[in-house]
């Protein structure tokens, strides 16, 4: 079983900001700017690649909650990034897809 899919069967502890029946959303561990969370869905889906017709409404409910905690966390309306990596050589260090909520900070262009 995966990280997250331990942190989603609560075997692991996370600080957890946001949970409904098919998404959880965390503070990350090491976060890279003021506000950064971790989008998640509770089903496992190993990357972006792994995306289909079947498993596909959940990124769309994924990116609403991703709106809602940026408003919440007062980023909605100076600006905040979201970030997927896919596999190794894209930062992708945990295999079930997660989508990084930043914001709090100015970034930089181009990222990586």
């Amino acid at each position: 079983m995966c990280l997250f899919c331990k942190i989603v069967n609560k075997e692991i502890p996370a600080k957890i900001v946001y949970e409904d029946n098919n998404i959880l959303a965390f503070e990350d561990i090491n976060p890279k700017a003021p506000v950064h969370i971790l989008v998640i869905p509770k089903k496992h889906i190993e990357t972006l690649n792994d995306i289909n017709n079947e498993n596909s409404k959940i990124i769309g409910e994924i990116y609403a909650v991703i709106a809602n905690l940026a408003k919440e966390k007062g980023i909605s309306k100076t600006g905040y990034r979201v970030v997927a990596n896919c596999n190794r050589d894209a930062g992708q260090e945990v295999f079930h897809i997660h989508f990084h909520l930043m914001g709090g900070r100015k970034f930089q262009w181009p990222a990586g």
